[in-house]
Order: C-alpha cells, then structure tokens, then sequence
C-alpha cells in the first residue's frame, strides 16, 4: 500500500502497564518472530498511518523505551500508570498534535492485528459525520480493539479514571447509533495476552 492510501489519524498505543500477571516477565518484551511484541505492534501501526504514532511508557529507565529506537514513534512517559489505563489515555491525548480531528486507541498486547486490520479500521473515519467512534470487533461480531474516536469524544477520555478504557462510552455512543463497527477476520480484535498461559496456549496454536 502506497503512503498516498494512508490515513492521517494518530494511533495511541498504550503501553505503560506493569504486567502484573506475568508473574514477573514483561508481556510487552516477549519476542514474537524474534521481536518484542510492543516494537512489532509500533511498526504494524507506523505502516498503517501517515499520522503519529505516540506510545505512552512507564518512566524511565525501562526497558520499553528500547522499542522506540531507530522508530518515529513518540514515546510518552507516565509517571502515574499505576493508577491505570486512564492515565495512559490521558497522557498521550495531551500529546496529540493540535487540531487533531479523531485518534486510534490501539492495545500493544493483541498479538494478531495486522497492519491491514488497523487500516481496515481507519478507512471509514470522517466518512459519516454521524458516527463517534469506529471500533473492531470480532467475526461473530463481538466489539474489541483497536478503537478511533472522533475529537468531540476527546474530553470523555480524559475524564476517565482508573483503568477503564472505552466501554462504557462505547455503549453511551452505541445507544445513540453513533458507534460503527468493522469485523476483522476470527477473533483477533480480542485476543490479548496477559498471562503465562496465554503466551503458552497462543504459541501453541501458531504451530498448529
């Protein structure tokens, strides 16, 4: 695909998780095909859009900060991710260039988007100006990520807490037909990997 077929959209990926039940490994430093799974999901992204690409971090040092190197990727400390998703959000939508019209949420820990997926998903913003939000969703249907929200949404995620990310506007945009949804193949949109046996079970079936 050629740069001239790209969106504009910036893509936040949200990557200043503790991996917690990891029990000790970084989920996000797992290599897939001999790279960390956050560098392949950045350069999945950084292929998709001629927008930025901002990565929200723990603070520095950390290991993380290594999957940025030799990117154009913008990477964002912050300094309270403990207190969940929400901090990221709101760190990185404050990183946003001026004038941004929508932005892509895209988790760093689906490890079976695609390029084409996240391209799939930003083709139809801005096509209807009665649409909110854009949002992946599995082949049966079932909503997931990544997730475009329009700028007018923009001071709804900042005013999460905790970590909760986009459901419940989600279902907010929903009731008002404001929500559209774009099927990727098998249930990639939901698919993360959290655990040990999550890693386990997915490599698994990679060599099935």
């Amino acid at each position: 695909m050629t740069t001239e077929h790209l969106s504009e959209v910036p893509v936040l990926i949200p990557a200043a998780g503790f991996s917690s039940r990891m029990r000790g490994d970084d989920k996000l430093l797992r290599e897939v095909d001999g790279v960390p799974l956050l560098k392949r999901q950045i350069g999945r992204a950084l292929a998709a859009t001629r927008g930025a690409v901002i990565v929200m971090l723990p603070p520095e040092p950390h290991g993380r900060y290594t999957c940025l190197e030799q990117s154009a990727a913008l990477g964002v400390p912050v300094p309270d991710a403990r207190v969940g998703m929400s901090a990221s959000l709101k760190r990185g939508m404050q990183a946003l260039p001026p004038g941004t019209r929508a932005a892509m949420i895209l988790l760093p820990d689906l490890p079976d988007i695609t390029s084409a997926d996240i391209r799939s998903v930003l083709a139809p913003v801005g096509t209807d100006d009665t649409i909110s939000m854009w949002c992946a969703a599995t082949s049966d249907g079932r909503p997931g990520h990544p997730v475009v929200i329009r700028s007018e949404l923009f001071d709804d995620f900042l005013a999460l807490s905790g970590d909760g990310g986009a459901r419940e506007l989600r279902r907010r945009e929903e009731a008002k037909n404001a929500v559209r949804y774009i099927r990727l193949a098998g249930n990639r949109a939901r698919l993360d990997l959290d655990t040990p046996e999550d890693w386990a079970d997915w490599e698994a079936a990679r060599t099935r």
